[in-house]
Protein backbone atom coordinates (compact mmCIF):
# COMPACT_ATOMS: atom_id res chain seq x y z
CA UNK A 1 0.00 0.00 0.00
CA UNK A 2 1.20 3.14 -0.73
CA UNK A 3 1.53 5.81 2.14
CA UNK A 4 1.39 9.37 2.28
CA UNK A 5 4.84 10.93 3.29
CA UNK A 6 3.26 14.46 3.93
CA UNK A 7 4.62 16.59 6.67
CA UNK A 8 2.88 15.99 9.94
CA UNK A 9 0.86 19.38 10.14
CA UNK A 10 -0.94 18.49 6.64
CA UNK A 11 -2.00 15.07 8.14
CA UNK A 12 -3.49 16.82 10.94
CA UNK A 13 -4.93 19.35 8.78
CA UNK A 14 -6.49 16.42 6.82
CA UNK A 15 -7.61 15.09 9.73
CA UNK A 16 -9.37 17.99 10.98
CA UNK A 17 -10.52 18.52 7.68
CA UNK A 18 -12.27 15.09 7.31
CA UNK A 19 -13.47 14.69 10.67
CA UNK A 20 -15.53 17.66 10.43
CA UNK A 21 -16.65 16.49 7.17
CA UNK A 22 -18.12 13.29 8.91
CA UNK A 23 -19.88 14.61 12.02
CA UNK A 24 -21.19 17.10 9.68
CA UNK A 25 -22.99 14.62 7.72
CA UNK A 26 -23.42 12.86 11.07
CA UNK A 27 -21.51 9.78 9.75
CA UNK A 28 -20.65 7.53 12.54
CA UNK A 29 -16.45 7.06 12.95
CA UNK A 30 -13.16 5.90 14.84
CA UNK A 31 -9.95 7.81 14.14
CA UNK A 32 -7.65 4.78 14.02
CA UNK A 33 -4.03 4.16 12.70
CA UNK A 34 -1.04 6.01 13.85
CA UNK A 35 -3.16 9.23 14.98
CA UNK A 36 -5.33 6.93 17.49
CA UNK A 37 -1.93 6.40 18.95
CA UNK A 38 -0.38 10.37 18.62
CA UNK A 39 -3.77 11.33 20.43
CA UNK A 40 -2.70 9.63 23.50
CA UNK A 41 0.86 10.49 23.70
CA UNK A 42 2.15 8.44 21.25
CA UNK A 43 4.71 9.52 18.09
CA UNK A 44 3.62 11.34 15.45
CA UNK A 45 3.08 9.24 12.04
CA UNK A 46 4.10 9.96 8.66
CA UNK A 47 1.61 7.92 7.09
CA UNK A 48 -1.82 8.34 6.40
CA UNK A 49 -5.21 9.29 8.31
CA UNK A 50 -7.39 6.31 9.05
CA UNK A 51 -11.12 6.47 10.03
CA UNK A 52 -12.62 3.79 10.95
CA UNK A 53 -16.43 3.08 9.70
CA UNK A 54 -18.99 0.31 10.17
CA UNK A 55 -19.63 -0.90 6.61
CA UNK A 56 -23.07 0.57 6.06
CA UNK A 57 -21.73 3.59 6.42
CA UNK A 58 -18.70 3.36 4.13
CA UNK A 59 -20.29 5.22 1.24
CA UNK A 60 -22.17 7.86 3.15
CA UNK A 61 -18.31 8.31 4.81
CA UNK A 62 -16.60 8.94 1.36
CA UNK A 63 -19.58 11.24 -0.08
CA UNK A 64 -19.36 13.68 3.05
CA UNK A 65 -15.20 14.26 1.99
CA UNK A 66 -16.15 14.29 -1.51
CA UNK A 67 -18.44 17.19 -0.60
CA UNK A 68 -15.13 18.52 2.09
CA UNK A 69 -13.21 18.83 -1.61
CA UNK A 70 -11.45 15.77 -1.39
CA UNK A 71 -10.42 14.11 -4.27
CA UNK A 72 -12.32 10.28 -3.81
CA UNK A 73 -11.61 6.71 -5.18
CA UNK A 74 -12.64 3.52 -4.93
CA UNK A 75 -9.63 0.95 -4.97
CA UNK A 76 -9.97 -2.40 -5.66
CA UNK A 77 -9.64 -3.54 -2.37
CA UNK A 78 -12.50 -5.01 -0.62
CA UNK A 79 -11.96 -3.24 2.95
CA UNK A 80 -11.80 0.29 2.44
CA UNK A 81 -12.27 3.82 0.57
CA UNK A 82 -9.98 6.37 -0.11
CA UNK A 83 -9.79 9.73 -0.68
CA UNK A 84 -7.19 13.02 -0.54
CA UNK A 85 -6.88 16.12 0.74
CA UNK A 86 -4.09 17.87 -1.62
CA UNK A 87 -1.34 14.90 -1.69
CA UNK A 88 -2.50 13.16 1.88
CA UNK A 89 -4.29 10.16 1.84
CA UNK A 90 -6.94 9.17 3.84
CA UNK A 91 -8.54 6.03 4.23
CA UNK A 92 -11.74 4.96 5.23
CA UNK A 93 -11.46 1.17 6.41
CA UNK A 94 -14.69 -0.69 7.47
CA UNK A 95 -13.30 -4.17 7.35
CA UNK A 96 -9.61 -4.01 9.12
CA UNK A 97 -7.74 -6.71 9.65
CA UNK A 98 -8.53 -9.16 12.72
CA UNK A 99 -11.88 -7.26 14.03
CA UNK A 100 -15.29 -5.86 12.77
CA UNK A 101 -16.05 -2.54 12.49
CA UNK A 102 -19.33 -2.71 15.14
CA UNK A 103 -21.14 -1.74 17.89
CA UNK A 104 -18.60 -2.93 20.13
CA UNK A 105 -15.29 -1.42 18.78
CA UNK A 106 -17.02 1.88 19.33
CA UNK A 107 -18.11 1.01 23.04
CA UNK A 108 -14.41 0.21 22.94
CA UNK A 109 -13.76 3.57 21.83
CA UNK A 110 -12.75 6.72 24.13
CA UNK A 111 -13.69 10.57 22.82
CA UNK A 112 -10.73 13.01 22.76
CA UNK A 113 -10.17 15.96 21.87
CA UNK A 114 -7.65 15.96 18.99
CA UNK A 115 -6.20 19.24 17.80
CA UNK A 116 -9.59 21.34 19.26
CA UNK A 117 -12.00 18.41 17.64
CA UNK A 118 -13.38 16.28 19.54
CA UNK A 119 -14.39 12.77 18.53
CA UNK A 120 -14.17 8.99 19.54
CA UNK A 121 -10.77 7.52 19.14
CA UNK A 122 -9.99 3.78 18.63
CA UNK A 123 -9.13 1.67 21.87
CA UNK A 124 -5.37 1.10 21.47
CA UNK A 125 -6.27 -2.50 22.15
CA UNK A 126 -7.65 -2.07 18.63
CA UNK A 127 -5.37 -0.51 16.92
CA UNK A 128 -2.42 -2.75 18.06
CA UNK A 129 -4.38 -5.59 16.94
CA UNK A 130 -5.21 -4.79 13.38
CA UNK A 131 -1.50 -3.28 13.12
CA UNK A 132 -0.53 -6.97 14.20
CA UNK A 133 -3.15 -8.79 12.22
CA UNK A 134 -2.31 -6.80 8.49
CA UNK A 135 1.55 -8.02 9.07
CA UNK A 136 2.24 -10.82 6.36
CA UNK A 137 5.24 -12.06 4.47
CA UNK A 138 4.94 -9.51 2.17
CA UNK A 139 4.70 -6.72 4.65
CA UNK A 140 6.48 -7.42 7.44
CA UNK A 141 7.58 -4.17 9.43
CA UNK A 142 7.97 -4.30 12.99
CA UNK A 143 9.14 -0.61 13.09
CA UNK A 144 5.57 1.39 14.11
CA UNK A 145 4.17 -1.31 16.33
CA UNK A 146 7.57 -1.40 18.39
CA UNK A 147 7.39 2.34 18.35
CA UNK A 148 4.23 2.25 20.02
CA UNK A 149 4.64 -0.64 22.20
CA UNK A 150 7.56 1.68 23.47
CA UNK A 151 5.83 4.67 24.41
CA UNK A 152 2.46 3.49 25.18
CA UNK A 153 2.95 0.16 26.58
CA UNK A 154 1.22 1.51 30.25
CA UNK A 155 -1.49 1.95 28.40
CA UNK A 156 -2.41 -0.59 26.68
CA UNK A 157 -3.89 -4.55 28.26
CA UNK A 158 -1.42 -6.54 26.38
CA UNK A 159 -3.23 -9.46 27.21
CA UNK A 160 -6.26 -7.98 25.43
CA UNK A 161 -4.24 -8.11 21.97
CA UNK A 162 -2.15 -11.11 22.51
CA UNK A 163 -5.42 -12.90 22.56
CA UNK A 164 -6.91 -11.15 19.68
CA UNK A 165 -4.29 -11.73 17.74
CA UNK A 166 -2.97 -15.79 18.66
CA UNK A 167 -4.08 -16.75 14.97
CA UNK A 168 -0.68 -15.01 13.46
CA UNK A 169 2.72 -16.16 13.50
CA UNK A 170 3.98 -12.84 13.11
CA UNK A 171 2.60 -11.27 15.80
CA UNK A 172 3.66 -14.00 17.93
CA UNK A 173 6.83 -12.75 17.05
CA UNK A 174 6.23 -9.69 18.28
CA UNK A 175 5.62 -10.73 21.67
CA UNK A 176 8.54 -13.15 21.73
CA UNK A 177 10.66 -9.74 20.80
CA UNK A 178 9.23 -7.08 23.06
CA UNK A 179 9.11 -9.79 25.50
CA UNK A 180 12.87 -9.95 24.80
CA UNK A 181 13.51 -6.23 24.54
CA UNK A 182 11.53 -5.82 28.61
CA UNK A 183 8.39 -3.51 27.13
CA UNK A 184 6.28 -6.15 27.74
CA UNK A 185 5.87 -8.84 30.82
CA UNK A 186 5.59 -12.56 29.12
CA UNK A 187 2.13 -14.10 29.29
CA UNK A 188 0.28 -14.71 32.63
CA UNK A 189 -2.04 -17.49 33.43
CA UNK A 190 -5.84 -16.97 33.70
CA UNK A 191 -8.56 -15.34 31.56
CA UNK A 192 -8.27 -11.78 29.78
CA UNK A 193 -8.71 -9.13 31.58
CA UNK A 194 -12.43 -7.42 30.05
CA UNK A 195 -11.79 -4.07 28.62
CA UNK A 196 -14.33 -1.25 27.95
CA UNK A 197 -16.91 -2.55 25.60
CA UNK A 198 -15.29 -5.63 25.02
CA UNK A 199 -16.40 -9.34 24.03
CA UNK A 200 -14.77 -12.67 25.86
CA UNK A 201 -13.40 -14.62 22.77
Amino acid sequence: MIRSTEPFESILAAMRKGAGALKQEQVPFLLGGGLACWARGGPPTDHDVDFLLRPEHAEAGLEALGRAGMKTERPPEHWLLKAYDEDVLVDLIFEPSGLRVDDAMFERAEELEVRAVLMQVASLEDVMTTKLMALTEQHLDYHSVLEIARTLREQIDWEWVRERTSASPYAKAFFTLVEELGIVYPRRTGSVRRIRGSRTA
